[in-house]
């Protein structure tokens, strides 16, 4: 028949909103095995690893990697990456200081302050949302739309600041990336709370169904009804304002601003996180807590073989094999 729609076979993955915590650990068990093999290793083979100075360094040091791999968690459920996230991370890092160092806020300063928690942000998630144009309107592929700002953004970032470091003691500001409330590093509690948040948003919204329903089978989804173009916006965009608040962290750790470290490889660490946690990189699944523990475990591995003496430069390589090897199981386990 000549108005006959033909779908592809592939089926649309939605996990129930039903399911329990409990059961999204068991999918991630082998990860949470990994992550406990380390612990013990450095347990007993690394001095002074079981002291709250070592778990502080390895939070804070994974924490901006877990928030943006959240939101890379999301685009790439939808089928999609995200590569320019580093970019805007070095965007937003750029615009926070021109905001509270600006004389006009000499008086007000905690409006600078407040100000520059949230313009930067906006700002990158904007950029995110432009992303998400290109791919939804201009029908790029999302890596080459992504690879724009990816390339552009940082330079974008250089010519705000005309390519200088910008430093800065502002301790309202620093304490995003430095503050100790209870003596738990305030970065680690955002960080929860946006992992705990995407959680939620996956499993509990029926946004988090169209993100998986648009991973799974596009074209099947628009059929059913999915705002498959407002779905791949919202992910986009909030990929960018993760990315921003995580720029604003790494300024605040350092008391300056470099647009040309700021987010420096930060696509390949979310990327890697996602994929060793066991989100599919074609789409269709979400796993969430398999990212968090991704990251943890990616982090795990780079201290270790640090604290032993290896080089960082190995510990890229290992990195790199370690995503090789997460990718070919989930083609292993697409086959079966």
């Amino acid at each position: 028949m000549s108005g006959e729609v033909n779908v592809p076979a592939r089926p649309v993955r939605v996990s129930s909103s039903g399911q329990g915590l409990l059961a999204d650990l068991r999918q991630v068990l082998p990860s949470i095995l990994i992550l406990l093999a380390l612990l013990i290793f450095n347990a007993f083979f690394t001095p002074y690893f079981l002291s709250v100075q070592t778990l502080n360094v390895n939070l804070t040091q994974v924490a901006t990697i877990i928030i943006v791999a959240m939101g890379m968690t999301l685009v790439i459920a939808t089928g999609g990456v995200d590569l320019s996230v580093g970019s805007l991370m070095a965007i937003s890092g750029v615009i926070a200081p021109l905001i509270f160092l600006n004389p006009a806020f000499a008086t007000l300063q905690w409006l600078g302050i407040a100000l520059a928690f949230v313009v930067p942000v906006l700002v990158a998630g904007a950029f995110g949302l432009l992303n998400g144009l290109f791919v939804t309107r201009l029908k790029l592929q999302p890596i080459v739309a992504t690879l724009v700002l990816y390339i552009a953004g940082r330079g974008i970032a250089q010519v705000i600041t005309g390519g200088q470091l910008q430093s800065f003691n502002t301790p309202a500001f620093a304490y995003i990336g430095l503050g100790r409330p209870f003596g738990v590093p305030f970065q680690v509690i955002l960080m929860l709370i946006i992992v705990a948040l995407t959680y939620w948003l996956v499993k509990r919204t029926v946004f988090g169904r169209y993100v998986l329903a648009v991973g799974g089978n596009e074209t099947a989804a628009g059929l059913s009804g999915v705002p498959v173009s407002r779905v791949k916006l919202a992910v986009y965009a909030i990929s960018g304002l993760l990315a921003g608040i995580a720029g604003l962290i790494v300024i605040a750790i350092n008391s300056s601003s470099d647009a040309n470290q700021v987010g420096q490889g930060m696509e390949l660490d979310a990327i890697a996180a996602v994929a060793v946690g066991g989100t599919l990189l074609s789409g269709g699944r979400a796993q969430v807590l398999g990212t968090l523990f991704g990251a943890l475990i990616i982090q795990l591995i780079r201290f270790t073989l640090l604290a032993k003496g290896v080089p960082d430069a190995a510990a890229l390589v290992v990195k790199a094999a370690i995503i090789i090897i997460a990718v070919a199981l989930q083609q292993r386990r697409r086959r079966e």
